[in-house]
């Protein structure tokens, strides 16, 4: 997601606490004013062609002469003011470095530890504990990254030439209400990165001519009822941002009406007063990102006439319209936490977020790559499950239990192929007009079902896996210690995993409050969570399902695959056709490795995207993508493969089918009586020829525990 500019801290090296110089972007001179354009669409510099919002700023010259892509750095609020302020810094200071390498120190008196160049005294990290006694006509003062724990009375009070005083990173507690009287040329005030709880009325009194005023990363819980900058009317950057402030009066900022950028971002804000940026006309910048604002009222930004930039990021807006943003008409940047919400903001050249790596502002699937690969595969998942379901009927096992579990694993994979059907389908009904559909569809009863039929199929294949896993394991390992599969018993455990899928499934559309909008959280309604949702109890649920009920099974197929293969190694090693079993052992460990192999490529990725939000990593919109439409499905379009299609008896079977046709035509083609091959039973497990004549019998074939014991050999060939 790209995000406003937000301000630096500023905590520079040295005595000029200065923050890091940006880079600016190039401004395009006579952009085509004159261009009308409808609205959400902007000119394409000085020609008359106009591109939607969405094509501007996108890295893409998609104008041809590259109007799109020029002024799009958020150059407004403090870095203004920073290049004029630096412009004539450097100037100054390379004619200086110029001229000499050393500057003669101008204060009378300075600490042993600290160091002075001119009118500017830099003592930071030098363990002071107390502000230092220089004398009155220093200019610049730097105590950063000491361990000064309050500022006293009168602590500044000689000084009344100072221009700048840094104090960040310190452990400042408590700031005295005289603190800074008589710093009465202050035009700069750093406090970020300290302990601040709180502000007395009054603390800033004497700082008739700050201009820039930094408390971010202090522990501020709330402003002074009166106005906290009442004395500042030259105050040009206020930045309070990541503090705990969870309440702001009406007219906190009244006094304020040269403000140019005001940082809130990162606060506990849950409402804004109707009326608190009334007095705020110069006001270029507004950051109130990541606060727990639950409704901003329809006229909040009236009176930001001259607002260029706003950032809104992290905040669900519910009640958010075009009403909120019509009277910002020099707005030319703003943020939002979704990229649905810029369709409200049509007239705003530069909106981020304009997708989530999912969707976009025009498209369900932004990328033509997962349009054509969420048909594909699609098509592959049905076809397959479909085909198997058919099959199975011509496959006559020996074990029909075992044939009924596959069944229904072909039902759950196939709901998967039909999840991507739907969610194809309705790209294509909102192409190219998704922003106007988006929050609706996200909302919707038909997106809270889609999610379901996705996390149905996921959790109904991955629990069969496991049981169909286990039956294998148990008759391979332990051959003398059959547990028979019986009717009764394999049929309840198919029940209750279908049950259990329903329960996992459908249980977040019982409790709006608990779960929010579970399955809405993104376009293709899958409920990954890979970012922060705004439910605690959503998170906790996809957290229990992923690294709970999933990584369990996933582990058990693991373990089981790797005692079975490990059991007939060692069986034979026993055996006296050696050369027979090596190449037989050899089989069955490529078709092991497949089996666990799909699972491991289709579950690890998503293994590790909740671990890293866990971690809190931001992790981009367009993995989740890759990972619902091109990796979740990767089981359900390959277990008929997997588990029926590569199968040594569908392959004889196919094999005798095409022998019939064959003979069929030849005999046709004789004119003689057409004949028919005598059918066949296509044992699934156990190949017929490896048995004594005296076992091929239908009423042996019952179960495959009582095979197993045949022959280590018979067991080996089962899975070839």
């Amino acid at each position: 997601m790209v995000t406003m500019a937000t301000t630096l801290d500023i905590q520079g090296p040295g005595f000029l606490c200065h923050p890091m110089k940006r880079r600016m972007e190039p401004v395009l001179h006579g952009s085509g004013q004159d261009v009308k354009c409808s609205l959400g669409y902007f000119p394409c510099g000085n020609i008359t062609k106009c591109l939607p919002q969405l094509l501007h700023c996108n890295g893409v010259d998609d104008c041809g002469n590259q109007a799109d892509e020029d002024n799009c750095g958020d150059n407004n609020g403090w870095p203004i003011q920073f290049d004029k302020y630096f412009a004539s810094y450097y100037k100054m200071t390379s004619l200086y470095h110029f001229e000499t390498r050393t500057s003669e120190c101008l204060v009378g008196s300075v600490p042993v530890p600290c160091l002075c160049r001119g009118l500017e005294v830099d003592c930071d990290e030098t363990n002071l504990r107390a502000v230092p006694s220089v004398s009155s006509n220093v200019t610049k003062m730097s105590l950063q990254w000491n361990l000064i724990r309050k500022l006293p009375p009168d602590g500044f009070k000689k000084y009344h030439h100072l221009q700048k005083l840094c104090l960040q990173n310190n452990n400042i507690r408590s700031i005295s209400i005289y603190a800074f009287r008589g710093l009465y040329s202050l035009t700069k005030l750093y406090l970020s990165h300290n302990r601040i709880t709180f502000l007395k009325p009054g603390v800033f009194e004497d700082l008739h001519r700050l201009e820039w005023l930094a408390l971010m990363n202090n522990v501020l819980t709330h402003l002074p009822d009166k106005p906290l900058c009442q004395h500042m009317p030259r105050l040009h950057w206020l930045v309070m941002r990541k503090n705990k402030i969870n309440h702001l009066s009406e007219n906190t900022f009244a006094p304020l009406q040269k403000l140019d950028e005001l940082d809130l971002g990162s606060n506990k804000i849950e409402n804004l007063p109707p009326q608190v940026f009334k007095d705020l006309k110069e006001l270029s910048q507004l950051n109130l990102s990541y606060n727990p604002i639950q409704k901003i009222q329809a006229n909040q930004f009236d009176y930001l006439v001259k607002l260029k930039s706003l950032s809104l990021e992290g905040i669900e807006i519910s009640n958010i319209q075009q009403r909120m943003f019509r009277p910002l008409m020099n707005l030319s940047h703003i943020y939002f936490k979704k990229f649905q919400y810029c369709g409200y903001a049509p007239h705003v050249r530069s909106c981020k977020p304009n997708t989530d790596g999912i969707s976009s502002l025009e498209n369900l699937l932004a990328s033509i790559i997962q349009r054509v690969f969420v048909w594909v595969v699609s098509a592959v998942t049905c076809f397959g499950n479909v085909f198997v379901i058919c099959m199975r009927p011509y496959i006559r096992s020996e074990n029909r239990l075992h044939a009924m579990s596959i069944i229904s694993l072909c039902c759950a994979d196939c709901l998967m192929g039909i999840y991507l059907f739907v969610i194809g389908a309705f790209d294509l009904k909102f192409r190219g007009e998704y922003n106007k559909h988006a929050q609706l569809w996200m909302e919707s009863i038909h997106c809270q079902i889609v999610g379901s039929l996705a996390i149905l199929s996921t959790e109904v294949s991955v629990l069969l896996l496991t049981f169909l896993t286990l039956e294998k394991y148990i008759c391979i390992v332990y051959p003398f210690r059959c547990l028979r599969p019986k009717k009764c018993r394999t049929i309840t455990v198919l029940i209750l995993i279908w049950m259990t899928g329903f329960i996992v499934a459908f249980i977040p559309l019982t409790n709006k409050e608990f779960f929010k909008n579970y399955y809405g959280t993104n376009g293709v309604c899958f409920p990954l969570h890979s970012e922060d949702t705004e439910s605690t109890g959503a998170q906790i649920y996809s957290v229990a399902i992923f690294l709970g009920i999933n990584l369990a099974a996933f582990i058990i197929i693991v373990f089981s695959y790797g005692s079975m293969f490990y059991s007939i190694h060692q069986s034979a090693i026993t055996a006296t056709e050696i050369r027979n079993q090596v190449k037989k052992e050899m089989i069955l460990a490529k078709r092991f490795f497949f089996i666990v192999f799909t699972d491991a490529l289709c579950w690890i990725p998503i293994f590790v995207l909740k671990f890293l939000s866990l971690l809190q990593v931001e992790i981009p919109g367009t993995i989740t993508s890759w990972v619902v439409i091109f990796i979740l499905p990767i089981n359900s379009a390959l277990n008929p493969i997997l588990y029926t299609l590569t199968t040594r008896p569908f392959k004889e079977m196919i094999h005798q089918f095409w022998y019939n046709y064959r003979k069929r035509r030849s005999i046709d083609s004789k004119g003689s009586q057409k004949t028919y091959a005598p059918s066949f039973i296509w044992v699934e497990m156990w190949p017929l020829q490896e048995m004594p004549p005296e076992l091929i019998k239908p009423a042996l074939f019952t179960d495959p525990c009582e095979l197993s014991l045949i022959s280590q050999s018979t067991r080996l060939n089962s899975y070839s």
